[in-house]
C-alpha cells in the first residue's frame, strides 16, 4: 500500500526561554553555528530520510523564518516536495493563536489532504540531532503500531523537565508521564536495563518530542479539545492505543534556552564535536552560499569555528563561533563568544551618512574591545574600546536602550543593537 509521509515541525511560540534571541524573530528562525538556522535541523532530517513534504507551524515573528526558507529550500517541479509555512490563521472557527502542539496540527488538518492511511511524522523546532526518521517509520509499521514516540536514555539528574516513558514488551508504552517533579515518580520509571548498581548512574527514557502517528490515529485523537501532544495526547493514548517506542542513542540536545543554545554553539569548535556538521552522507541544509572567504589578518585563533564573508583584524579567538559577515577590529579579545554576524556589510545609516556619524557604530565590532561569555547576534553595532562579559552582573538584568540582557548567566547583545565605543559591563 502506497502511504504518503507528512512530516511536520513544531514551530513553536514565542520563545520565552530562548529570549532575547527570539525578541525579532521566531524560534526556528535563531542562527545557528555560524551559517544555519535551527528549522534546517529537522528539514535537513526530513530530506535525509526522503521525506519532502514538510509543513511547517508557526505563529510569531516569521517574517525572517519566511525568507530563509524561500531561498534555502526550493524543490524541483517533478519531485513535487516543498516546506510549506503554514501560521496561525483566523477561520470560522475560531481567530486566536494555537494553543498547543495538538492544537496547531488540528487546525491545519484542512491543509495535510492527508488520507487515514498515511503517516504523519511529528517534529520540534529546536533540537539540535542527526536521524534517519524512515528507520523510525518502517519499525512503527512493522510493530502495526497506531503511534510511536522517539526516546533516549538520559541520568535522572537531567530527567525533570522532560516527557518521561516505560515500556513494557515489545517496546510497548505502559506508562509515560511529562515532566515529572517528583523524584519517586522519576524513579518508577527507571528500567531495570537503565539501573545503575549504586543508583547514582541510572537512567530512563524521555520523550524527544518526535512522533510518528498513523493518520487515522492522528486524526482520533484530535477530535477533542486536547491542546498538547506531550503533555495530554500521549498520556491519554498509553492503554488506550497501540503506542510503541524508538529507542535512539545519538546525539540530541535541546536546546530551548540561552545557556543550552550557546554551549551547542561551542561545542562545535571542539576537535572533534558531539554534532558533526561534516557528514557529507547525512549533510545539513542551508539556502546557496555566495559570500567570499573569510579575511585574516594576523589573528590568533583557538578552537574557533569562522563562516564565509567575516573580516577580522589583528585579534585573539578562544572558543569562538563567528558568523556569516562577521566583522571584527584589531586588538580585541574573545572567549566563549557566539557572534551571529550580519546581513549585510554595511548599516543603513553607514550607507547614507559614512561610518561613527550621529553616534552611529559601524557594523562589527570596534577595536580595542574585550568581549567574554556572550552571544552577539545578528547586526549588532559595537564601537571601540568596549568591554562586555557578565562576571559581577546579575542574572535578569538587562539595558534595554542598549539592546543588552544577562540570561542563564550569558551576555547577549540582542539583534540590532548600537553599543557604543567606552561602553564597559561586568567585570
Amino acid at each position: 500500500m502506497k502511504r504518503t509521509v507528512h512530516c511536520v515541525i513544531m514551530g513553536g511560540g514565542r520563545g520565552t526561554r530562548l529570549y532575547p534571541l527570539t525578541k525579532l524573530r521566531c524560534k526556528p528562525a535563531v542562527p545557528l553555528a555560524g551559517k544555519y538556522r535551527l528549522v534546517d535541523i529537522p528539514i535537513s532530517n526530513c530530506i535525509n530520510s526522503g521525506y519532502n513534504r514538510i509543513y511547517l507551524l508557526s505563529q510569531f515573528n516569521t517574517a525572517s523564518l519566511h525568507r530563509h526558507v524561500q531561498d534555502a529550500y526550493r524543490f524541483d517541479r517533478f519531485g513535487k516536495g516543498f516546506v510549506e509555512i503554514l501560521s496561525a490563521e483566523q477561520t470560522e472557527h475560531g481567530d486566536d493563536w494555537y494553543q498547543g502542539t495538538a492544537d496547531a496540527v488540528r487546525r491545519n488538518l484542512i491543509h495535510f489532504n492527508a488520507e487515514p492511511d498515511d503517516i504523519f511524522v511529528i517534529l520540534s523546532g529546536d533540537q539540535l540531532y542527526r536521524m534517519d526518521f524512515s528507520k523510525m517509520v518502517e519499525e512503527h509499521l512493522n510493530r502495526g503500531a497506531d503511534v510511536t514516540v522517539a526516546a533516549k536514555p538520559v541520568p535522572v539528574s537531567e530527567a525533570f523537565g522532560l516527557g518521561l516513558l516505560r515500556m513494557g514488551e515489545e517496546a510497548k508504552i505502559v506508562d509515560f508521564v511529562e515532566k515529572p517533579t517528583d523524584p519517586q515518580v522519576v524513579a518508577r520509571l527507571v528500567p531495570p536495563e537503565l539501573k545503575s548498581s549504586d543508583g547514582t548512574g541510572d537512567r530512563c527514557l524521555a520523550s524527544m518530542g518526535i512522533y510518528v502517528f498513523n493518520a487515522s490515529a492522528m486524526f482520533e485523537s484530535l477530535k477533542g479539545d486536547s491542546t498538547d501532544f506531550g503533555k495530554e495526547i500521549i498520556p491519554s493514548l498509553v492503554g488506550e492505543k497501540d503506542i510503541r517506542s524508538h529507542v535512539f542513542d545519538g546525539y540530541w540536545e535541546d536546546i530551548g534556552t540561552v545557556r543550552a543554545f550557546f554551549e551547542a554553539n561551542l561545542q562545535l569548535t571542539d576537535e572533534v564535536p558531539s554534532f558533526d556538521f561534516y557528514d557529507e552522507d547525512y549533510p545539513i541544509y542551508n539556502y546557496p552560499d555566495i559570500l567570499p572567504t573569510a579575511k585574516l589578518n594576523q589573528c590568533k585563533v583557538t578552537r574557533t569555528t569562522i563562516a564565509s564573508g567575516c573580516m577580522v583584524g589583528r585579534s585573539s579567538f578562544e572558543r569562538c563561533m563567528l558568523g556569516v559577515r562577521s566583522v571584527v577590529g584589531n586588538d580585541c579579545k574573545f572567549q566563549n563568544v557566539v557572534m551571529m554576524g550580519a546581513d549585510s556589510f554595511y548599516s543603513p545609516d553607514n550607507e547614507r551618512e559614512g561610518s561613527e556619524k550621529r553616534g552611529r557604530e559601524n557594523i562589527g565590532v570596534g577595536d580595542r574591545s574585550i568581549i567574554e561569555n556572550a552571544i552577539i547576534d545578528k547586526n549588532a553595532r559595537i564601537g571601540s574600546d568596549v568591554n562586555l562579559s557578565p562576571h559581577g552582573v546579575e542574572d535578569g538584568w538587562s539595558d534595554d536602550d542598549l539592546g543588552i540582557y544577562i540570561r542563564d548567566e550569558i551576555l547577549v547583545v540582542v539583534k540590532n543593537a548600537i553599543v557604543p565605543s567606552g561602553t564597559k559591563i561586568g567585570a
